[in-house]
């Protein structure tokens, strides 16, 4: 049950039931004291019989009357006053009732036993053959019955104050199990999961407000896990990124160096001068090529660097943006096949798409059979390369956009490496001893990542003894979005 509904379904009782509990003691006091009326009445009318049998002398109402018989009967419960028919008080049990009484207070309720809170009162008049004498009245105490009323009311009293103790403690115990125990439960959770322990709460099966709390809390720790996890593992790699890196620089910097002490000696002839100079120009492009891919690695990876995206014409940049490749293909002893067949606006940035072609051709010719052929295609959604590997082809399944499509001919790459290849500083083994040179394992990241920012997918397909093919797919441009 949902604790809204709950609390309200507890305050309905708690208001209810009090006022339930003190009408039903209500009802059952007064239908005691209705059964106890009816039983006092005829035990008092009984006794009033016995005292009327003694007042009702008319000899009690002369001059110098003899009462003795009168105070005899008179007791802590029993009353007795005698009138005479002017009002005059004749006798009376009561000390302070003396002299005359007013005629109305004498004969009012005559021949009615009138009940009272503390006694019943009868009045009833004495004649002599057909003369009034006097007025006789008589008090039957109720001591009995005030005690039993004192005690009940007591008892009432308790038993009201015991049902609203009860009621009290049991919601107290209710909002304890229900509210205060599992929020104690979840806050001891928390701090534990805070201490970096992994927490498995029971109270997500719980069908209320706190079980949803419990559960979003186990979705929040699992969010929270993963990202550790992926910090940790992006801390680890970074580590192991700049460890790789410095190593790499290691190589191209001695052979810098080995190069520069050969200059400044002198004996060398002007054509190994030439090749020194050469070595050394060749091996300083590399470490710039490995830095900036660190930095562009670097840069993608801040949350806050976005791409600036501008509306290009399709046909007119890809054409620019495939061309002058081929004599780079040519020196690497590549044969390149160029398709290009796009049109239709696409929302690009210039720089880092073709940094995109450069890192595929890079790695076309650095882990492609040289002699070989390399494809190089931008073509609409719905149009295939005739140069495209059979397996490339059926992959092609895009119906608008552009792909990019990068592919050489080699050993190809075993399928539990493809995935991976995505992940940064990591190459196929096969690779990394290929030319005794490797790169620095971001190129293929940093491709993803760029093409990710301009809304489209990268996919690696491979088969071993045929060749690779890498296809990135860009999305129409459909205006500016708000």
């Amino acid at each position: 049950m949902k604790i809204k509904a709950w609390l309200l379904i507890m305050f309905f009782i708690v208001m209810v039931l009090p006022i339930v509990g003190a009408y039903s003691l209500y009802v059952w006091i007064n239908a005691y004291y209705q059964d106890k009326n009816v039983a006092e009445f005829f035990d008092k009318w009984t006794e009033l019989n016995h005292v009327k049998d003694v007042v009702d002398n008319p000899m009690l109402y002369q001059k110098n009357a003899n009462l003795k018989e009168v105070e005899d009967l008179t007791n802590e419960q029993l009353a007795i006053t005698l009138y005479t028919k002017s009002g005059y008080v004749l006798y009376s049990s009561n000390p302070l009732l003396t002299g005359y009484v007013g005629k109305e207070r004498m004969l009012n309720g005559l021949y009615d036993l009138q009940q009272a809170y503390n006694a019943f009162t009868y009045k009833e008049p004495v004649y002599l053959k057909g003369d009034l004498l006097g007025i006789y009245e008589i008090q039957l105490i109720r001591t009995d019955w005030v005690k039993g009323v004192e005690k009940r009311s007591w008892l009432v009293i308790a038993s009201t104050i015991l049902l609203f103790l009860i009621i009290y403690l049991t919601v107290i115990l209710l909002l304890h199990r229900k509210l205060n125990r599992p929020l104690r439960e979840l806050m001891q959770q928390m701090r534990h999961f805070a201490k970096g322990q992994h927490v498995k709460s029971k109270l997500s099966v719980r069908k209320d407000e706190i079980g949803a709390l419990a559960k979003t809390f186990e979705a929040m720790q699992d969010e929270i896990e993963k990202t550790r996890a992926s910090l940790k593992m992006e801390q680890q790699q970074k580590e192991m990124m700049i460890a790789s890196i410095s190593h790499d620089l290691k190589t191209p910097l001695t052979a810098i160096q080995a190069y520069a002490e050969s200059l400044q000696t002198k004996g060398l002839t002007e054509q190994q001068e030439a090749e020194y100079q050469q070595v050394i120009v060749t091996k300083a492009d590399r470490m710039k090529h490995m830095l900036e891919d660190l930095m562009m690695f670097t840069l993608l990876q801040s949350t806050n660097y976005t791409l600036e995206l501008i509306a290009v014409d399709g046909e007119e940049f890809f054409d620019m943006a495939l061309s002058d490749y081929e004599p780079l293909c040519e020196e690497q002893g590549f044969t390149l096949k160029v398709c290009c067949a796009v049109d239709g606006l696409y929302a690009v940035h210039p720089k880092q798409l073709q940094r995109v072609i450069d890192n595929l051709l890079s790695n076309a010719w650095r882990y492609g059979e040289k002699g070989t052929t390399i494809g190089l295609a931008a073509v609409n959604a719905g149009n295939n390369p005739e140069w495209g590997f059979d397996f490339l082809k059926s992959a092609l399944t895009k119906q608008e956009g552009m792909y990019i499509i990068v592919q050489n001919h080699g050993r190809g790459i075993p399928q539990q490496d493809i995935v991976k290849l995505f992940e940064p500083m990591y190459q196929a083994d096969y690779a990394r001893s290929k030319a005794g040179e490797r790169g620095t394992g971001l190129g293929l990241n940093i491709t993803k990542q760029i093409i990710e920012k301009h809304g489209g997918t990268v996919e690696l397909l491979s088969r071993e003894s045929i060749g690779t093919a890498v296809i990135c797919w860009l999305p129409p441009y459909k205006g500016v979005s708000e």
